[in-house]
Parts: structure tokens; C-alpha cells; sequence
């Protein structure tokens, strides 16, 4: 059957450099590229191009272009080609569109309209390279005073558990399923040496990283409890359970059955080939007191000896959702906004479903100032952390930290074509097709995210000494030092800053 789609890309062959050396054939997974034995030269079908632009910087001779399929539909401001094209897809598939990353719709970035301020006459500017400036961020529940013994200068108060990070940057949850056991590691390998933590994800952790990386995993109890075991919850540095996520908020996971490789299957307890299929709600937390009840649970199983974080949608009574799980006794609320990225989500929902993390994070912090339990938990934000500056406001804004999970995709060599879901990302990253995941080295992989980590702290340390403050800690919850240009002032207003100005 002819599908009646237009083509989102244009593979363009400059004949005059292309040697027919068939790179292009070897690294594109989708097929657009083809060796044509009858007239031996290389064709190219451009309908099958997702963009991921893997041909054209491994060409040898730059014989390659890909760019937006110039053609389209009669121009309509309501019916787009966006819009017209997912009718398509589905009168010819009957499917739900799933989809990969991250919202990518063009609502309003608040980040893009809140400005720092600066140090100038009474308030002196701190000049990083010359004086220190703490990054060093402690996460978990804080007690209610400290009890100090001045003659052997040692807190007497009995202190929750709490984890170290060098940098308020963490790894966001990308289970061992929907990313390859390749850039799992490397992720693992990179928390490790910058003194931060990585989040497994809901596919648990394979049990030869365990005793290597366990003191910087963020090990997941989901829906599914896939991988969940008394070993996985002690092999760890904090507990995460994941009541939601930003790209899907309300609805469950699912990871083919042809991705349940013999790996996968061993690491997720589950028979190899079978579908993963992670359920919408917990079947044992159906209210604030059941939370409560594995909140302690796994408190019990580790002998109180592990923060534990709970994981939830941006939504719009996240404020009210992120009270109870403060009294519930979590030590962390993780908020993904809508933004976050996804391994596969239905198109509708992640286009659809939730609220920027900026809006949610104000109106959280704010909440639990108020009800004067703020110290009780910390506050981590994540689901579209895109630079050093969004971290940087995120926590002037009210959170501890952050996570980042699609920078660090990009960090790795992902260049977002949106198809997680399919397996057969042609950069090693999103696949559990072995040939493909060699592609991804880990050591240059941990490298470049090392990198990532090491430019972001440094420019966190500018922004901070240009503002004349010493320690991120000073910063979080601080939306004096924010301002909004071109927002209306109910936004200002969820926000909690002052228009530029006042």
C-alpha cells in the first residue's frame, strides 16, 4: 500500500564528492540508504529518514545533507502538517503514535523569561577562580534544630541519612531496557567520578555493576518492581519509588518483548522475550497512608540507613500531591515536568498531559514554606534541564537539584530524532540491537559527560560569583534573585518573582 505521508526529511547526494563507499549504508539502521547491485551505486529513500544526521557526519567525503522535506500540505494555521500527518499515520496503522524525548511542542519556556541578578556597588561580586564557591549539595530530610556539643565540637542531634553530591547535577532515570547496557555503564561510570548520583531507571541494575556503582545509584521501585530485591534497595545510595513521570503522567510503561534480551530479562526478573509491562497506578498505593507504608517499608529493608525519594508528574495540584509525600516520609520529591524525555510515550499524552517543571517547582516550594515543613524534604527538579543557567534558576526557584536525562542523551551523541521507541538508534544509545550498541563506546562516552558536568559546575560557580554569593545552598528558594520579562502577572504570581524592573 502507498502511504500517503510526505516525507519529514531530504537526503541530498552531492555526486560529484560521493565515492559510493557504502558508510552511509553501514551506519543507517532505517534503511534510507541502499547498495543498488544492478547499477552499483548507492540509492537513497528519503521517506524512511528520521533525521538523525549519523550519514552525514560519518561520510568521509561530506558528500551528504539532510534537512526538512521542503514540500507540503496547502498551508493551514489549524490543520499543520504536524497534524495532518498523525492523521495519517493512523488511518494507515490504527495504532496509538508513540514517540520518544521530550514535549517539543512550542509553549512558553519560563527559563527563557526569568533573568539573574548581578552583584554591582554595595553587594561585591566573588570571583571564582581565586575564592572558593561551594556546589556541594546534601540531599534528604534535615532535622528540626541541631544540637551542638561545643567542648567535642560534634553534633549531638541524630541526623537523617542523607546523600553527598560534589555538583547539584544528577542523572535522571533511563532504565537498562530503554537505553543500552553500554550507555547505562557509562552513566553509571561518569556519576561516579564526578561525585554525583545516576538514577537506574525502573529496569533495575545488573547485578556485576552492583558493588562497582551501587554507592552512586538512585535505584527505582516502580509500578512494575522490576529487578526489585532486598540486594537491589542495599546496593544503593538512595531509593527511588516512581509514582510518575513528565512524558506519561497517569500511564504505565512498556518495553517489548524483542528488547528483553537474556540480559535484560535477568536484571528485570522477568522470562526472556516477554513484554515488560509496568501497570498505571502501584497496585498497593492507592492513597497517601498506603505511600506511607512502602515508604517505610523499604526504610525497614534497609535499616533506615537510605534516603528515599519519591518520584512524581508535574500536575496541577502538585503543590497539595507534594505535601502528603512530605508527611508520608519521603526525604526527597523528585518533580518531572513536562518536558522530561521518555523511551516511548504516546504521542497525545506527552503533547498533552502536565505542566512546565518551573510553574510546579515554585508552587511546591512556596507550599511547603508555608506549612513550615520545607527543611523535611528536599526538592529535585527535572524534565527539561537544558544548561548550566536552567539549573541555575531551578534552584532559585526551590530545588535542591536537578536531573538531567536528554542533555546527557545529547551528551553521548544522541541528536534527538525521536525514535527511542524503535530500537534502532543508530548512535548505540536507545537499542538493544548488539551491533548498534557497539557504536557507543563507554569510556568516551563517560568522558564527554564528564565533560558536560565539569563545563556546567564551572559556569554555576560564575553565575553564583557574579551574584555575590558563596554557596548554592544560599541560592535555593532565593526568587529574589529572579526577575520575569515579557510574562503576564498571573504567571509572575505561580512564579513568585517580581517583573524586571521592580
Amino acid at each position: 500500500m502507498v502511504s500517503f505521508l510526505l516525507p519529514e526529511f531530504q537526503v541530498i547526494r552531492d555526486d560529484d564528492r560521493c565515492t559510493n563507499c557504502g558508510a552511509c549504508v553501514f551506519q543507517c539502521p532505517f534503511g534510507v540508504h541502499q547498495w543498488d547491485k544492478e547499477h552499483k551505486r548507492i540509492i537513497i529513500d528519503s521517506t524512511k529518514c528520521v533525521g538523525c544526521q549519523r550519514c552525514v557526519i560519518f561520510c568521509p567525503e561530506n558528500a551528504l545533507t539532510v534537512k526538512p522535506y521542503e514540500g507540503s500540505y496547502r498551508p493551514n494555521a489549524y490543520w499543520t502538517k504536524s497534524t495532518i500527518s498523525d492523521v495519517i499515520r493512523q488511518a494507515e496503522g490504527g495504532g496509538v503514535l508513540l514517540t520518544g524525548m521530550g514535549n517539543d511542542r512550542p509553549h512558553r519556556v519560563y527559563f527563557d523569561h526569568l533573568l539573574l541578578n548581578a552583584s554591582q556597588v554595595t553587594n561585591p561580586p566573588i570571583d571564582p577562580l581565586r575564592e572558593p564557591i561551594e556546589l556541594r549539595t546534601f540531599i534528604g530530610s534535615k532535622p528540626d534544630f541541631l544540637e551542638v556539643d561545643p567542648e567535642e565540637v560534634e553534633i549531638k542531634t541524630d541526623l537523617p541519612p542523607n546523600v553527598s553530591i560534589e555538583t547539584p547535577i544528577m542523572f535522571a532515570g533511563m532504565s537498562f531496557g530503554s537505553i543500552s547496557y553500554n550507555a547505562f555503564k557509562a552513566l553509571a561510570m561518569a556519576a561516579k567520578e564526578a561525585g554525583t548520583l545516576f538514577s537506574t531507571g525502573e529496569g533495575g541494575i545488573p547485578k556485576e555493576l552492583r558493588e562497582e556503582f551501587g554507592d552512586v545509584a538512585v535505584v527505582q521501585v516502580a509500578s512494575g518492581r522490576f529487578g526489585v530485591d532486598s540486594e537491589y534497595l542495599n546496593y544503593s545510595a538512595a531509593i527511588e519509588i516512581k509514582i510518575g513521570q513528565g512524558a506519561k503522567p497517569g500511564i504505565g510503561g512498556h518495553l517489548p518483548g524483542e528488547k528483553v534480551t537474556d540480559r535484560i530479562a535477568r536484571t528485570r526478573m522477568i522470562p526472556e522475550g516477554t513484554d515488560a509491562l509496568s501497570p498505571a497506578p502501584h497496585h498497593d498505593i492507592y492513597s497517601i497512608e498506603d505511600l506511607s507504608t512502602l515508604i517505610h517499608a523499604i526504610k525497614e529493608a534497609t535499616n533506615y540507613e537510605k534516603p528515599v525519594f519519591v518520584k512524581v508528574a508535574a500536575v496541577h495540584n502538585i503543590a497539595a500531591i507534594a505535601s502528603g509525600i512530605a508527611r508520608a516520609g519521603a526525604d526527597a520529591i523528585v518533580i518531572d515536568g513536562y518536558r522530561g524525555g521518555t523511551g516511548a510515550s504516546p504521542k497525545i499524552i506527552r503533547d498533552n498531559v502536565g505542566i512546565p517543571i518551573e510553574l510546579a517547582l515554585s508552587a511546591v516550594d512556596r507550599r511547603l514554606r508555608e506549612e513550615g515543613i520545607r527543611h523535611k524534604v528536599s526538592i529535585i527538579a527535572s524534565g527539561g534541564i537544558r544548561n548550566s543557567a536552567d539549573v541555575v534558576k531551578a534552584i532559585a526557584l526551590g530545588a535542591d537539584a536537578v536531573y538531567i536525562g536528554t542533555a546527557a542523551l545529547i551528551a553521548m551523541g544522541c541528536t534527538m530524532c525521536q525514535m527511542c521507541h524503535t530500537g534502532k538508534c543508530p548512535w548505540g544509545i536507545a537499542t538493544q540491537d548488539p551491533v548498534l550498541e557497539r557504536r557507543l563506546q563507554p569510556n568516551l562516552a563517560k568522558r564527554r559527560l564528564l565533560n558536560l558536568l565539569r563545563a556546567w559546575s564551572m559556569e554555576i560557580k560564575e553565575m553564583l560569583g557574579a551574584m555575590g554569593i558563596n554557596a548554592i545552598e544560599s541560592l535555593r528558594g532565593n526568587r529574589e534573585h529572579l526577575r520575569g520579562v515579557g510574562l503576564e502577572r498571573w504567571e509572575l504570581e505561580v512564579l513568585g518573582v517580581k517583573g524586571a524592573g521592580e
